[in-house]
């Protein structure tokens, strides 16, 4: 619940939210059709929230030299965490703004925004993984955080045990992403997925050499498909989430998990066309998952509905 009135925000506020939700709806490809279902105060909410962890993300991924991104890193890690302290610097901060306003009407832990910064200064630094623990870590930090983040909009019958599914559920989405984006991930010079693992496969993923080319070798397939079932048994237990929130919230956390479970299905039915190139579902098939995300919200808080 806000802990304002839904009415009472000041016309700089109001364009705040109006510049966060307009960088959720081009930026967030997949999010955006969940954050659609919440009600006005909670979508603008979590737009604020996504809208600053595009900026984290948009430096971590940008042309700077690492050191300058590591630079703007920290000091985007100083402002979100002396947020109320700010004057000058808020003022001319859409997103600040947005998000000071956010974390005004709900109990949004906004420290986390540290780890989600902590995550991508590992990803400038080229941090690679060699246990499945190393990179579980990881995907807390940059993906279980927006979970805890999210968790302060929704609100929740049991706060702890929720912060968990939602920890959990961050790690499946993540290790989607992971799976989504390898030969992208390469690229960049980046590779995730575990060193144990690809010893146990008999794999290689290396970034690019001197010819400029990355090296893909060994029964890829076989590992594709080991990790998407890995991410499966996590998004068993985060969606556990569901029944501990109202029923918009349950209809948006439900309808950006349905669709990452949907894309990591085709992840591991066709491996190679994954490393081929960036799978996406078609926003015609994210809109059907979202509009039954929120039927099935729908028919479980009906009078007389099973539990």
């Amino acid at each position: 619940m806000s802990l304002l009135g839904p009415a009472r925000t000041s016309p700089p506020v109001r364009t705040a939210y109006r510049r966060c939700e307009q960088i959720t709806r081009q930026q967030a490809k997949n999010f955006s059709y969940g954050i659609a279902l919440l009600p006005g105060d909670k979508r603008r909410a979590l737009s604020a929230v996504y809208a600053f962890a595009r900026r984290i993300d948009d430096i971590g991924d940008g042309t700077m030299p690492p050191q300058d991104k590591i630079a703007a890193l920290e000091q985007a890690k100083t402002h979100v965490t002396k947020l109320n302290q700010y004057g000058s610097v808020v003022a001319g901060d859409q997103v600040l703004i947005a998000l000071r306003d956010a974390a005004a009407r709900f109990p949004i832990p906004v420290a986390a925004f540290g780890e989600l910064i902590d995550g991508c200064i590992a990803d400038v630094r080229g941090v690679s993984y060699a246990t499945f623990d190393d990179l579980k870590y990881y995907c807390r930090c940059v993906a279980g955080s927006i979970g805890r983040l999210s968790l302060g909009v929704f609100g929740s019958s049991d706060q702890a045990r929720a912060a968990e599914l939602a920890d959990s559920l961050g790690i499946a989405l993540q290790l989607t992403n992971i799976l989504r984006d390898i030969r992208e991930d390469l690229g960049n010079g980046r590779v995730y997925l575990p060193a144990e693992d690809l010893e146990r496969f008999g794999c290689t993923l290396a970034p690019p050499g001197p010819d400029g080319q990355v090296t893909l070798a060994g029964p890829l397939d076989d590992l594709v498909r080991f990790e998407a079932n890995r991410a499966k048994e996590w998004y068993a237990t985060g969606l556990g989430l569901l029944p501990m929130l109202d029923r918009r919230s349950a209809a948006c956390t439900g309808a950006m998990a349905g669709i990452y479970l949907r894309l990591l299905d085709y992840i591991g039915a066709d491996p190679q066309e994954a490393l081929r190139r960036r799978m996406s579902l078609p926003a015609r098939q994210k809109a059907i998952v979202a509009a039954t995300a929120l039927a099935g919200m729908t028919r479980r808080s009906a009078p007389g509905a099973r539990p």
